[in-house]
């Protein structure tokens, strides 16, 4: 059982619901990375998701790619979001971490070699935004190998048989765009959220994340209640713009927002 499947049975054997918050790693700067990870943590965040900057991140608004651009100018490479990982699991051998991001960069290492390396770091899943479920059945049989979870997006405007295509191939869990749009945009209507989320089951017995529009504690617990978990990153990544000239302070202030969430989901 890999590390995602063990989280969601312990959560769901405590009655409680993931908290997934997504940091863009090297943002900032890459020596605050495993120290917000750490921070993350101890506030109650169940899952990591790690973005690998890239200098054209598609799905994503202002917010995140202005984060890219950040961990891009300390030349943060795909190599050195898997050291970061490493570090991570000297101190938390538990808590799952799942990489985020596009395709290039784990193209132009290769991916036996990309799998062997992030196996090797301690990286739990990989969601490659661009990385369609009909062109991935080599990448996902080499994580699968390795007991690694591929993990993919649906949108407000996935189909029915597309959305069975998908959850066939993915696992670990599925990540439902709540909103329609790049990240950080729209509004969060709970209701239709839950209906979508009630249509995916019957597809999949894979867990069920609900990512984008997320913004406060109330949110949170809103998805949280129609959902398996909620994930969270924009408010995150613009804490951490807001105090990009004081680093030290960015762990322990993203790490509050974290805390109030984890705090009105248990609620």
């Amino acid at each position: 059982m890999s590390r995602i499947d063990s989280c969601f049975d312990r959560l769901e054997q405590q009655g409680r619901k993931a908290l997934i918050p997504y940091v863009t790693a090297g943002d900032p700067n890459p020596e605050v990375t495993v120290p917000l990870m750490h921070a993350l943590v101890e506030a109650g965040a169940d899952i990591l998701e790690l973005g690998v900057p890239f200098s054209d991140p598609m799905a994503d608004g202002p917010v995140i790619q202005l984060a890219c651009e950040r961990a891009l100018k300390h030349h943060t490479r795909l190599l050195d979001v898997l050291a970061m990982v490493k570090t991570f699991r000297e101190q938390d051998g538990e808590t799952p971490v799942v990489l985020m991001g596009y395709l290039n960069p784990i193209e132009v290492l290769g991916y036996e070699r990309f799998v062997e390396l992030a196996a090797d770091a301690g990286v739990d899943g990989v969601l490659t935004v661009d990385l369609p479920p009909e062109e991935s059945e080599e990448f996902v049989q080499l994580l699968k190998a390795r007991a690694m979870d591929a993990i993919y997006l649906l949108a407000p405007t996935t189909e029915e048989s597309r959305i069975a295509q998908v959850c066939q191939s993915g696992s670990g869990y599925v990540y439902y765009v709540s909103v329609k749009g790049v990240t950080g945009s729209a509004a969060l209507d709970v209701a239709e959220v839950e209906r979508k989320v009630r249509q995916i089951r019957q597809h999949t017995d894979v867990r069920i994340g609900v990512g984008f529009g997320i913004r406060d504690a109330a949110s949170a617990k809103a998805i949280a209640s129609v959902s398996d978990g909620a994930i969270v990153g924009s408010v995150l990544v613009n804490k951490i713009a807001e105090l990009a000239d004081s680093p030290a302070e960015i762990p322990a202030a993203v790490a509050a927002i974290v805390k109030e969430m984890r705090q009105a989901m248990d609620a």
